[in-house]
């Protein structure tokens, strides 16, 4: 499908337009474009390299494209990610628009790369949709985070994303169709974890069952009805608790003092030497800690219930997924959209001209752009 090209103007920069007036006055020329960033990302330049070619087309013209970082490959800060040669003409008003597809991809991809590389044995679901602004950035975020998961795939064989929750972008994980269980609104309906439980199972009986187990505080409690209530899906694996707990409280059975014991037990390296206050919290604190998620598994364990997974969400970024590494955390999926950048500076990408009709030229301070 073609670009609409009648909405480029009303959404790129005012100056782009008027030096491409200007160079429809005075005379074109061919430039090369070097398209980088300041900060170290990962490669994800699909989208914008389609979305290039597609308006090429659409205007009779043809962009020259050298991608020197193909997608997924790390690339450092400053360097440049691909050089476009074409019509200063038809090139200049595309800036804007170009540079938004491809900043905020490249270091989604780095985080969503990060976090599965430091938890290779966990499976991630893709949940950033509803924190996304707008359906052009859900699908850049979802874009991105296939990426970044391919390439953890090749360099540690993690299981990466295997799935994500919106059915739209489904097939960027290999999927036909979205992922997903219940919201806490469901558990609300139902008036009972146990009851949603058993309502999930009735309406969809060939589905595995994965059920929040926060929403009256018994998170413990609940998983163990749970578990009684279905033998023959905990004996076939197709059981899942998740934990999605509010950072306004402690999981059931845990405070800090008891947080403390868990890990001291479990994984006491952990809690060894210095913390900050933000990887204290991820540990021992309230919310989805590490200590919570051992617990769990603990009471799951000494009750007969090992065949049983834990699904984890509530931020779950990749400084959390770093310390749930460090701690050991039992996590069998982790639901998340906290790999979307945090720091929107770090995003932007920028392009500089560095040739015109063959000739090397660039702004000052900007020559490290050129062509080596």
């Amino acid at each position: 499908m073609q670009p609409d090209l009648s909405e480029i103007p009303a959404w790129t920069d005012h100056y782009f337009l008027r030096t491409r007036e200007a160079v429809g006055r005075f005379g074109d020329k061919t430039v090369t474009y070097a398209v980088f960033m300041r900060r170290p990302v990962i490669s994800a330049p699909r989208l914008a390299v389609d979305w290039l070619n597609e308006v090429a087309a659409a205007r009779g013209t043809e962009f020259k494209i050298e991608l020197n970082y193909p997608e997924g490959k790390w690339v450092g800060a400053g360097e440049p990610i691909l050089y476009i040669t074409g019509s200063l003409y038809h090139l200049v008003d595309l800036e804007t628009i170009l540079l938004q597809k491809l900043g905020p991809a490249c270091v989604a991809a780095f985080n969503a790369y990060t976090m599965c590389a430091d938890l290779p044995k966990v499976a991630f679901l893709a949940m950033d949709a509803r924190h996304c602004a707008g359906l052009e950035m859900a699908e850049i975020m979802a874009y991105a985070a296939s990426v970044g998961s391919a390439r953890a795939k090749r360099k540690v064989d993690a299981r990466g994303f295997t799935a994500n929750a919106t059915a739209a972008t489904a097939h960027y994980f290999g999927q036909t169709g979205a992922k997903g269980t219940m919201p806490h609104a469901f558990i609300g309906y139902a008036g009972s974890t146990l009851r949603a439980a058993e309502m999930f199972h009735e309406a969809f009986p060939d589905d595995d069952l994965t059920v929040l187990v926060d929403f009256f505080g018994r998170e413990v409690t609940d998983s163990l009805e749970v578990c009684r209530r279905f033998p023959e899906l905990v004996a076939q694996g197709r059981v899942s608790m998740r934990l999605d707990t509010p950072g306004s409280r402690f999981i059931e059975g845990l405070d800090p003092s008891a947080s403390y014991a868990v890990l001291e037990h479990h994984a006491p390296r952990a809690i060894r030497g210095y913390r900050n206050e933000a990887e204290l919290r991820y540990l021992v604190g309230a919310g989805v800690s590490a200590a919570a998620i051992h617990h769990l598994r603990e009471v799951l364990d000494k009750n007969g219930y090992a065949k049983v997974k834990i699904v984890v969400s509530s931020g779950f970024d990749p400084a959390k997924c770093k310390v749930m590494a460090e701690a050991g955390a039992p996590i069998d999926v982790i639901g998340t959209g906290s790999y979307l950048p945090q720091r929107w500076t770090e995003t932007y990408a920028t392009a500089d001209i560095i040739e015109y009709d063959g000739k090397s030229l660039v702004k000052a301070g900007r020559e490290f752009l050129l062509r080596k």
